[in-house]
């Protein structure tokens, strides 16, 4: 058995003949892939490499994809690649690394290092755990060059040059230890959070490939929710995990995953922001707040976010917050055009749930004072969107300045999700308010001349819902 390859210890086979190790290196096909066309964002994938070029005169630039996690024992989580190395090649293969080396034109050499075939003649590609038999065939160097247009190398080399690399570095923390170890002495904190911030500030711009990417996770989950809908009476024979499950098979056919853990609260649970355990019942006269999203097998995903009747109708109170919320989203979606401040689409959503409570009599007037003091955020407590992409919540290492305090541009591409949360032991508000929790949340592309719903095609209106949900249940 060759030494890269480590037995388990209480494997069945411990040993490996001559004969047998001489048998399997031999009579195999050859399998190269000869006629590979580059992936379809390859243009994009090489301008973006120009603009860090550009931005980072001669320094090396090293993006690692990261590598398998552990999920217990020996098993490993699903892979998903660090957005930084996707975005700049439209690889998602594990432990490869785009290294960018200065040149003498004031540029940069692009190299792509990746693990090629596994190798038959040592038997890594039968006695390894991550040999050729046991997960799947990877790409050669030569297939990897005609995909992603960008020279191959083999990444077990890369380490060592590392090591041995001169001037300035700069790297994307967090994905490879290997990769930060050999680098452990040519690297800052400083400068490396400086190069993570620029390639987090580089996506706050979708480019056109991108924001069809964004409109067919939209898509995609938009069915999903359908999905969701149809089941709804499995879902209460059993439980929410019906509702996660039915949505993530739809992820799974339609894309790569879901773009984060699906948010399927039923009754009191919708009044808990991030609620994923999705354990609980799911009953008539009970509202259901699901927030999920399907992830593009490119990595691009849509955050929706729907509060249903789960009988199909409202109650005249849930009703009452439901419109609302209705009202406060369509005030924040109006707020969304180029030149506009990132935050005068949640200041405007604020401003209409601040004034619903005041009206409503839980808190005391006027509106002003209550903004002033932030006192609504006892019932709306979250901002009411974020930039969206490759992360749910994309582009979070972006300067202040640049996102949160900046100017919406056309291309970005953000959430509108304004929400009312009445905890069920909130003695503050009447009884009947308690436990109900209503999120309403779509994805705004920023245009030239104001904004799209990437997510229109989901009703949103109270009598849309129901009308919706009556005509998918064969109402």
């Amino acid at each position: 058995m060759p030494e890269t390859v480590k037995p388990r210890k209480n494997g069945l086979s411990p040993g490996v003949s001559d004969e047998l190790a001489e048998n399997m290196k031999r009579g195999w096909a050859d399998t190269e892939m000869r006629d590979l066309a580059p992936v379809p964002q390859a243009g994009h994938t090489a301008r973006r490499r120009a603009e860090l070029s550009a931005r980072f005169p001669g320094e090396r630039l090293v993006i690692p994809a990261g590598r398998l996690k552990t999920r217990s024992n020996d098993t490993d989580y699903p892979f998903r690649s660090g957005v930084e190395y996707t975005y700049l090649t439209g690889d998602q293969t594990e432990d490869s690394v785009l290294v960018m080396e200065p040149d003498e034109q004031g540029g940069h050499r692009a190299t792509l290092y990746r693990l090629p075939r596994s190798d038959r003649e040592s038997g890594e590609f039968w006695l390894s755990g991550q040999g050729e038999l046991w997960v799947g065939r990877r790409h050669s160097l030569t297939e990897a060059e005609r995909l992603y247009g960008i020279p191959c190398q083999d990444v077990r080399t890369l380490p060592e040059k590392l090591a041995e690399a001169t001037g300035p570095v700069r790297v994307v923390r967090g994905h490879d230890p290997g990769i930060e170890k050999a680098l452990h002495d040519k690297v800052t904190a400083e400068r490396d959070a400086e190069f993570h911030t620029f390639l987090s500030e580089m996506r706050l711009i979708k480019d056109d490939w991108e924001i069809e990417r964004m409109t067919e996770a939209c898509e995609s989950t938009a069915r999903g929710f359908e999905d969701v809908v149809r089941v709804l009476d499995r879902a209460k024979a059993t439980s929410e995990r019906y509702i996660e499950g039915t949505f993530f098979l739809r992820a799974r056919v339609e894309g790569n995953d879901v773009g984060y853990g699906s948010i399927c609260a039923a009754g009191p649970h919708a009044t808990t922001l991030h609620w994923v355990r999705n354990d609980g019942p799911v009953r008539d006269g009970d509202l259901l707040l699901l927030d999920a999203g399907v992830e593009t097998r490119e990595l691009y995903t849509a955050d929706i976010t729907r509060t249903l009747p789960i009988s199909g109708r409202f109650t005249e109170l849930q009703r009452r917050v439901y419109d609302a919320v209705f009202e406060a989203q369509e005030a924040g979606i109006a707020a969304v055009r180029p030149g506009a401040k990132f935050k005068d689409f949640h200041e405007a959503a604020q401003r209409v749930l601040a004034g619903k409570l005041v009206e409503w009599g839980l808190l005391e007037g006027p509106v002003d004072r209550v903004l002033e003091l932030g006192l609504q955020r006892r019932w709306t407590l979250h901002g009411t969107g974020h930039m969206l992409g490759m992360d749910v919540h994309d582009c979070a290492a972006a300067r202040r300045e640049a996102y949160v305090e900046g100017t919406l541009e056309p291309g970005m591409c953000l959430t509108v999700e304004p929400g009312l949360y009445f905890q069920a032991d909130d003695e503050t508000v009447p009884a009947e308010y308690r436990g109900i929790g209503v999120r309403i949340e779509d994805d705004i592309l920023v245009t030239e001349d104001g904004n799209v719903n990437l997510s229109a095609m989901l009703p949103r209106g109270a009598d849309e819902v129901e009308a919706w949900m009556a005509r998918l249940q064969g109402r």
